[in-house]
C-alpha cells in the first residue's frame, strides 16, 4: 500500500490512492476445485469420522430395566430390545410414550404404534412412561424416565437407540439418571444404514446432519446451561403436564 507520488501533499490528509493485489478468477477456481477434490479423495475417512462422532459405545450389561428410545418410532430398536430381554439382559422394559397436549394421558396413536411394533417383535409385557413434550424435549423426558424410574426403584437401565441417535441418548440420559446414581449403559440399533454407507442417499445424508446439529445443540447448549434450569424447574412441575415442543 503507498501514496500516489502525483498528489499534493496536502491532499493527503483528506484522500489517498492505495494499490492493491488481488488473486484472479482462476486462482480462485482452481483453489475451489482443489478443497473438492480433497474432500472427495477423503470422503472414506471423514464421512465415517462423522456418523461414528453419533453412535455411542455399546456397553450393554445385565440391567434392573431395558429403556426403548421412542421419540422416533422404530420397529429394529423393539427387536433388539426383544434381544436383550431374551438374552437376559433384563426383564423389565420401558416404553416412553409422549402425552396429550393439555392432558396427562398418554397420546393414543404414539400408544397404539408402540403397542403394534412391540408385538410384532414379539416383546412381551412393557411399562409405559408418559413423557411431556416440552422444549428441549429429550431432556424433559429424561426427567419424566427419572421420575418413574425412582418411584419404581430401579437402579440400572440399557437405553437402547437408534444408531445415528445414540450418542445423545447417552449424554442427555446419563446427564440425568446418571446424576441421580442410575447405572445407565447404552445399546446402539443399526438400520438400514451403516456409518460407512450413509452417504449413499440423500435421505441418509439428512438423517446424519439432523442428528449432528441436534448433538451439538445438546452438547453446547442444552446441557451446559438448561440442565441447571430445568432441574429447578422439574421440582416444580408435575410429570405428564403436556406442552408442545419441535426438536427432539
Amino acid at each position: 500500500m503507498r501514496e500516489s507520488s502525483n498528489a499534493p501533499r496536502w491532499t493527503r490528509h483528506f484522500v489517498y490512492r492505495t494499490e492493491h493485489t488481488r488473486t484472479t478468477w482462476k486462482f480462485r477456481v482452481g483453489f475451489v476445485a482443489l478443497i473438492v477434490i480433497a474432500a472427495w479423495l477423503t470422503r472414506g475417512w471423514w464421512t465415517v469420522a462423522i456418523a461414528r462422532s453419533l453412535v455411542c459405545d455399546a456397553n450393554g450389561a445385565p440391567s434392573d430395566a431395558i429403556l426403548v428410545e421412542n421419540f422416533d418410532p422404530d420397529y429394529l430398536v423393539f427387536e433388539r430390545t426383544t434381544q436383550l430381554r431374551r438374552a437376559g439382559f433384563a426383564t423389565r422394559v420401558l416404553v416412553p410414550i409422549p402425552t396429550e397436549s393439555g392432558t396427562s394421558e398418554t397420546n393414543a396413536v404414539a400408544l397404539g404404534t408402540a403397542a403394534v411394533m412391540a408385538k410384532i417383535a414379539r416383546l412381551g409385557a412393557m411399562d409405559t412412561v408418559p413423557t411431556r413434550e416440552v422444549e428441549p424435549i429429550s431432556l424433559n423426558a429424561a426427567y419424566d424416565v427419572l421420575h418413574f424410574i425412582e418411584r419404581e426403584r430401579i437402579r440400572s437401565v440399557i437405553v437402547v437407540s437408534p444408531l445415528f441417535r445414540s450418542r445423545r441418548s447417552a449424554l442427555v440420559y446419563g446427564a440425568t439418571l446418571g446424576h441421580a446414581g442410575i447405572a445407565v449403559r447404552c445399546e446402539p440399533v443399526q438400520g438400514t444404514r451403516e456409518v460407512s454407507t450413509w452417504t449413499r442417499s440423500w435421505h441418509g445424508v439428512e438423517v446424519v446432519a439432523e442428528q449432528w446439529l441436534k448433538l451439538q445443540y445438546y452438547r453446547l447448549y442444552v446441557l451446559p446451561f438448561r440442565l441447571r434450569a430445568e432441574k429447578t424447574a422439574d421440582r416444580k412441575s408435575v410429570p405428564g403436564s403436556a406442552g408442545s415442543g419441535r426438536a427432539q
